[in-house]
């Protein structure tokens, strides 16, 4: 993603202000609960609808980066149709905050549709990133650097902590259709 569409994202998010709301974890058959030592973020949904200025510009660019995906694993595209159907989130990590807990995007009755996880890090955080359990990688979060991934356990995954910056990042999912 280009840096200023990066920018104008965290615009975005920022003069949104009054939408945010506090990030929350699913436990068992809870799926909405506020717990500061596993997720601490602040989080803006936006509608899979909303193709408008900024969010159009950016879909766009993802669109380009699944198409590369699936170029690369083809297998991923010999399913039913799938496409961003939900709301996904604009997430802002305070310093110390994050994703603290190994999850995967896919792990119960309520995310089966979800295919795969797309996520963007809208600004450079040297301390900061995604470590990935299985394929034993970390991801820096490097401003406009798009991942995508399969939702289910073989990709677990945490957030890594930044105690010296916030992280900003897009994340969603492309679900069956």
């Amino acid at each position: 993603m280009p840096d200023e569409l990066c920018d104008e994202l965290i615009d975005y998010f920022n003069y949104n202000q009054k939408y945010l709301k506090e990030g929350v974890v699913g436990k068992g058959s809870n799926r909405n609960v506020f717990d500061k030592e596993e997720k601490e973020s602040l989080e803006l949904m936006i509608s899979s609808g909303n193709l408008d200025g900024v969010i159009g510009v950016y879909r766009k660019y993802l669109q380009e980066v699944l198409n590369n995906y699936l170029t690369k694993y083809e297998r991923a595209d010999m399913v039913c149709d799938f496409n961003i159907n939900h709301a996904y989130n604009f997430q802002m990590y305070p310093k110390s905050g994050g994703f603290k807990k190994w999850h995967c995007e896919n792990s119960g009755p309520s995310s089966m549709h979800r295919h795969l996880v797309f996520m963007t890090y809208l600004n450079d955080v040297a301390d900061g990133g995604t470590e990935f359990m299985y394929q034993n990688i970390k991801t820096k979060a490097e401003k406009g650097l798009t991942l995508i991934w399969p939702t289910i356990w073989t990709h677990t995954h945490k957030g890594v902590v930044s105690h010296t910056k916030e992280k900003y990042i897009i994340t969603g999912w492309y679900s069956f259709s």
